[in-house]
């Protein structure tokens, strides 16, 4: 009688166990669905339909380096904590786009089947 009621209690837990996991990624999937959806509607939905921010660089603490386009024309500007300055005036054919541009070799080359052999031939060997 004891082994039958240990049984169902194990049988219980293991299936109460596969409830708490399916809910899990339930809740999962959910919270990437709606942090999609939100995303899209906050990119289909933007207020500033004239400006564009093609790219930024980060030079210190609170100062940056931005190229944006401004009604077709490419701008960069110069971003402080209070201030902002026109560094430069750009033209299209004077930007270049990363996507079709080589990277040097040695950069970005590795894929991660590379990087992680590299990692294991720097483990001790048992």
């Amino acid at each position: 009688m004891y082994i039958a009621a240990v049984q169902i209690s194990s049988v219980s837990s293991f299936f109460q166990l596969i409830g708490v996991l399916l809910i899990f990624l339930f809740v999962l999937l959910l919270t990437y669905l709606t942090t999609r959806w939100i995303a899209g509607y906050q990119k289909g939905h933007s207020f500033n339909k004239n400006l564009k921010i093609i790219e930024t660089l980060k030079i210190a603490q609170n100062k940056y380096i931005q190229i944006i386009e401004a009604g077709g024309e490419y701008l960069v500007i110069a971003l402080g904590k209070d201030e902002v300055c026109l560094l430069a005036k750009l033209t299209a054919d004077q930007l270049t786009d990363l996507q079709t541009e080589e990277l040097p070799s040695g950069v970005g080359a590795e894929t991660f089947k590379e990087l992680l052999d590299r990692f294991k031939n720097h483990l001790p060997k048992k």
